[in-house]
């Protein structure tokens, strides 16, 4: 079973962006996907669409992060949405691997500085900043259809 793939909205004019080019890196990417589609609450919704600038702690360089969502709710709310597995949400624990743990401390480190970013940008536009896990992977509370 393929993780990646396209992403065909019933609902094309709500998606911001080319909605014949969406695509979804994860099971949990494409079921959110379909929740924004589908989800009356919900007025616009794009994937990876807005480009945040972060400079990396592991080069020092300005790089780019594409959150996975933007969405706009019928309320005028707007949210930035990071998908991501609950492990990877959490610094990582020493392992037996040395080399395993090296690499998650790397990955922790620009995720954070990602997610610093993305959480200033919020700030600057009166927008939410929102981590969904698996736990998570439903339309937020905000969405919810009444």
């Amino acid at each position: 079973m393929s993780y990646k793939g396209k992403f065909r909205p019933t609902n094309r004019t709500k998606y911001k962006g080319d909605p014949d080019n969406i695509i979804y890196r994860s099971l949990w990417e494409r079921q959110v996907m379909k929740d924004l589609d589908l989800n009356v609450n919900v007025v616009e919704w794009a994937s990876e669409e807005i480009v945040i600038p972060y400079r990396s702690p592991i080069d020092g360089k300005m790089h780019r992060y594409f959150p996975d969502f933007y969405v706009k709710t019928s309320k005028g709310e707007k949210f930035l949405i990071e998908v991501k597995p609950k492990t990877q949400t959490k610094p990582p624990k020493k392992s037996k691997s040395r080399n395993r743990y090296l690499r998650e401390m790397k990955t922790w480190g620009v995720n954070q500085a990602k997610w610093e970013a993305a959480q200033s940008i919020c700030d600057r536009h009166g927008w939410k900043w929102c981590i969904w896990t698996e736990d998570e992977i439903k339309p937020h509370k905000y969405m919810r259809n009444k």
